[in-house]
């Protein structure tokens, strides 16, 4: 089983953008991280990250050729992106939005996501271990059905 583990805008950024609310671990840490959880779990990942939508929107199309699922954190195009959200829906591959911030705690702007209603979870408010929760939730769900 492979996953893709899609990252968004700015989260390249991770350890020194606003760590009050995201931390202070790298985009890498939590990477390596996660793939070190994945080899646990039994499976492969393949992680990718931009800041330009359609290459997003590539990915997703390109995942249903080697892929069983799917864990995006979308950033900010959560709160935009029709287009991702279309990507999704389209390949038709399971996946879960995670978050490190509790979005729903945050603006009033955050808390609308475009992409949730296409996937089948929704992870957030749990830092870099809500990437482990949600590849461990999509993991679970692959596996039962």
């Amino acid at each position: 089983m492979k996953i893709l583990i899609i990252n968004g805008p700015n989260i390249n950024l991770l350890g020194t953008r606003e760590p009050e609310i995201y931390g202070t671990l790298t985009m890498q840490k939590i990477n390596d991280e996660l793939n070190t959880y994945a080899k646990e779990l039994g499976i492969d990942t393949e992680f990718f990250q931009s800041n330009i939508e359609g290459e997003i929107v590539d990915k997703i199309q390109n995942a249903k050729n080697d892929c069983q699922g799917i864990v995006i954190n979308p950033a900010a195009y959560t709160h935009t992106s029709v287009a991702i959200r279309d990507a999704i829906s389209a390949v038709a591959l399971p996946a879960v939005e995670v978050h490190i911030s509790n979005i729903h705690a945050r603006e009033e702007f955050r808390k609308n996501s475009f992409i949730a209603p296409v996937c089948i979870g929704q992870i957030c408010g749990f830092g870099a271990d809500s990437y482990k929760l949600g590849l461990k939730g999509l993991v679970d769900s692959l596996e039962a059905d």
